[in-house]
């Protein structure tokens, strides 16, 4: 029950967080938002492990987060641009498919899923390809009026929440293998390869950075959720299988898709909204089984 309670923590936090990001990204440019929230989850993760006293695990036992970190970043970057330019209440379902991942890894470590757990997977697959579909003809546009919504910006989103749910399952493989010796330095270096990552890119790239200061509480915000599901997830992994738990944890976008239809009102064509109960219901079964 305990790596349950840490994995639903893990998706409150990320879908929190997730919701933030993708409405500071609709305010500030995309990397102000990203550099932020990583010196801050930064900072917050450095904390927790200097409060801890944990020793250095060594090398051998936070290689995979490092690498898994960098796929995060990728991912991180990705999603957020996806929130930003698509729907939400679409762009987040999608991305819960990252939980594929993991549960191929459980597969190849001998896990197997129960007949409901294949249900679900396959229910999932179906709600994914429903909320990614364009409307149809005669449809009425239902388009959130709070961001952008042109057809070739909706599937950009898709195509960039396809590749985020990738790098967050290898981040969720990554923190897994690590956390194994310790969460804590698995939470710890997951952040300083994602920061590392996006400090190489902007000393090469150098984008700009524009945020609003009304906007930076909430990039701050965005990092501390961040940082706190990565770091329930870790330990959510050390109590149990890393399959329930990716899957546990990808129930994350129930609150970006509660967040964005509270706050932002944003509506979805008919059998979109089908596609997302659909994906949601996937995880549930798969979850239950």
């Amino acid at each position: 029950m305990l790596g349950i309670g840490l994995a639903l923590a893990a998706a409150v936090c990320w879908g929190s967080g997730d919701f933030l990001g993708g409405l500071s990204t609709r305010r500030a440019s995309l990397w102000a938002v990203v550099a932020g929230s990583q010196v801050v989850g930064l900072i917050a993760a450095a904390v927790a492990v200097l409060a801890s006293g944990r020793p250095w695990p060594g090398l051998a036992a936070l290689w995979p987060i490092f690498i898994g970190g960098m796929a995060g970043a990728v991912a991180i970057a990705t999603f957020y641009k996806a929130l930003a330019i698509g729907t939400m209440s679409i762009v987040a379902p999608i991305t819960a498919s990252s939980a594929i991942v993991p549960m191929l890894v459980g597969l190849a470590r001998g896990e197997r899923p129960s007949p409901l757990q294949v249900a679900g997977i396959m229910l999932a697959a179906l709600g994914v390809m429903l909320a990614a579909s364009e409307r149809q003809t005669g449809e009425p546009d239902v388009v959130s009026t709070s961001g952008p919504g042109s057809a070739s910006q909706r599937r950009r989103s898709i195509i960039l929440a396809l590749v985020a749910a990738l790098g967050i399952g290898l981040m969720l493989v990554g923190y897994d293998a690590s956390a194994e010796h310790d969460a804590l330095w698995a939470m710890f270096g997951g952040r300083i390869a994602s920061a590392s990552f996006f400090a190489v890119f902007f000393l090469a790239v150098r984008p700009p950075l524009r945020a609003p200061r009304a906007v930076i509480p909430l990039i701050v915000g965005v990092g501390l959720l961040d940082t706190g599901a990565n770091g329930f997830f870790a330990f959510a992994t050390t109590h149990g299988l890393l399959s329930l738990a990716a899957i546990i944890g990808s129930l994350y976008p129930v609150v970006t898709v509660v967040l964005a239809y509270t706050l932002l009102h944003e509506r979805i064509a008919r059998h979109q909204q089908i596609g997302v109960v659909a994906a949601l219901a996937g995880v549930a079964l798969i979850s239950g089984g």
